[in-house]
């Protein structure tokens, strides 16, 4: 069980508060996620369940955390401490020998338990797959995880739906997966900023996360009703108002003078009039507030860009996909034209985002298209010291670095999050930057490698749109299940026999 008594967390960079007093229980057994935007403090509340020094460098916090039983902890990204170990040497400390049976579940080898290849040499899915298997071996009562889909491969992303809704550990985690949140979560901690990112939200609900979603809108629909409602009748209300003190007013100013007695009973009367607007007045401080609901991101591409159906964008003959000293895959053969939406999955370490990285490199400097890349480590296409102001200015004139502040806003950036260094934003708020590029540019191939994976839930679904109604061409890697159903026209799977048609038109 985990207990969170009046906690309060509060950036220390701009003084914004990512929790107010919060006090949560969760309860044994219990699966409970995390949702909310980029930004809004999602991990930061679960390292601070954890262990709070983890946040003290860059936030101020108070509250008490009361656990009983043992906790585990998955972080969003491996250190570098950690990446610097060879697998013998991350799982010498476990007692292993009793877990074999738990790495297949995850397509790991005992062999890998006494492998010098180095941490840092994995895919990011095999890192996770890695770190969970380790932290099921510590045998935890309460599993605290930080994005745990990242990178995971189709099938393992299954098996951990498998376990976790099974599991009758208790669960803590953060994720951007709806499919996952969907068939796991008993419990939903929706973290938001409004009124403009100034005032933090939590919202605790106990009941699966469509119902949750279908509660809501119903509640704020109910309540805008409520709300225009009072007002309308309040409206109402004071027209009529209008028109009697109108009325006794003319009356007491054209009142003779030879009727005194007169004039008493409209002053009364008057004092009657204002006393009822007072009433009305008091009545409308108790109105129901119209919901407040964070502002819908905004991530349009422009509707002119598109490629003609027969344009070539992509002609692929190749015999060998390597990485480093291994072939990865044989024959592979990939053509795709005009304004496809081809989407490649593949198991963890197949080779999918070497094979993308090669593609970009045929593509990026041809002149009959205008092609974007968005690799899986953002840090290969941003430069994190820079500020996404500076690194918008020295990409764009300044009417389109002017345009491109607007589109933040839209994006839900803050003016302090615009002037801080990309590396210190979350990887949400990176790949905002990135998507951004891609808009200014009216790129019309677009290369992506798991285009949606830091995207929240609620966002997720307008990222898709807006990818599905994309005129150019797209090809992409994901495991989002829900992006490959509602992007992809074609899904192809790379194996080492090379690219096989998945679901889509064949070749």
């Amino acid at each position: 069980m985990i207990e969170l008594k009046n906690v309060n967390i509060e950036l220390k960079k701009d003084g914004r508060s990512v929790t107010e007093d919060f006090s949560f229980t969760l309860r044994a057994k219990e699966k409970a996620v995390i949702i909310g935007e980029e930004g809004n403090g999602k991990s930061t509340l679960l390292k601070y369940v954890y262990n709070r020094e983890l946040i003290e460098g860059y936030c101020s916090c108070s509250g008490q955390v009361i656990v009983r039983g043992k906790m585990a902890y998955l972080p969003q990204c491996m250190g570098e401490k950690e990446l610097r170990l060879s697998l013998a040497e991350y799982f010498e400390n476990t007692a292993y020998y009793g877990y074999m049976d738990l790495l297949p579940r995850f397509g790991l080898s005992a062999e890998m338990l006494f492998s010098d290849r180095k941490l840092s040499t994995l895919s990011g899915g095999e890192r996770v797959k890695v770190q969970l298997a380790r932290l099921l071996m510590e045998e935890p009562d309460i599993l605290l995880l930080d994005e745990p889909t990242n990178d995971l491969d189709i099938p393992t992303l299954q098996w951990l739906e498998t376990f976790l809704a099974e599991s009758r550990k208790t669960i803590l985690y953060v994720s951007h997966d709806e499919s996952l949140i969907e068939k796991t979560a008993t419990v939903i901690l929706h973290m938001e900023q409004i009124l403009r990112r100034t005032k933090c939200r939590i919202t605790v609900a106990r009941c699966p996360y469509a119902e949750y979603l279908s509660r809501r809108q119903a509640g704020f629909d109910h309540q805008e009703q409520v709300a225009k409602k009072q007002r309308e009748d309040y409206a109402r209300q004071m027209e009529r108002w209008r028109r009697i003190y109108d009325r006794v007013d003319h009356e007491q100013e054209t009142i003779s003078r030879q009727d005194p007695g007169g004039a008493r009973l409209l002053k009364k009367k008057m004092h009657a009039v204002l006393s009822m607007k007072e009433r009305f007045e008091r009545d409308r401080q108790d109105f129901e507030e119209f919901p407040q609901e964070e502002e819908a991101i905004l991530a349009r591409f422009d509707p002119s860009v598109s490629l003609p159906p027969g344009k070539t964008v992509l002609d692929l003959s190749l015999k060998e996909l390597r990485g480093g000293d291994r072939i990865l895959a044989r024959d592979l053969k990939l053509f795709v034209a005009g304004n496809e939406h081809v989407g490649i999955v593949g198991r963890n370490g197949a080779g999918k985002s070497t094979l993308l990285h090669l593609l970009w490199e045929q593509i990026k400097r041809r002149g009959d298209i205008t092609p974007a890349f968005m690799p899986q480590d953002y840090s290969q296409a941003l430069d994190f010291q820079k500020t996404p102001l500076e690194h918008l200015a020295d990409r764009y004139t300044k009417e389109e670095a002017t345009r491109a502040r607007t589109y933040m806003g839209g994006m839900r950036f803050t003016r302090e999050e615009m002037q801080r260094p990309l590396g210190s934003l979350s990887g949400g708020q990176q790949a905002k930057i990135l998507f951004l590029d891609m808009i200014l540019r009216k790129a019309d191939v677009l290369l992506m490698d798991e285009p949606t994976r830091n995207f929240s839930p609620l966002s997720g679904p307008v990222i898709r749109a807006s990818l599905r109604d994309f005129g150019g061409c797209i090809i992409s890697v994901s495991h989002d299940r829900k992006y490959l159903q509602e992007v992809c026209g074609r899904v192809l799977e790379l194996r080492e026999d090379g690219l096989q048609l998945v679901s889509g038109k064949g070749e």
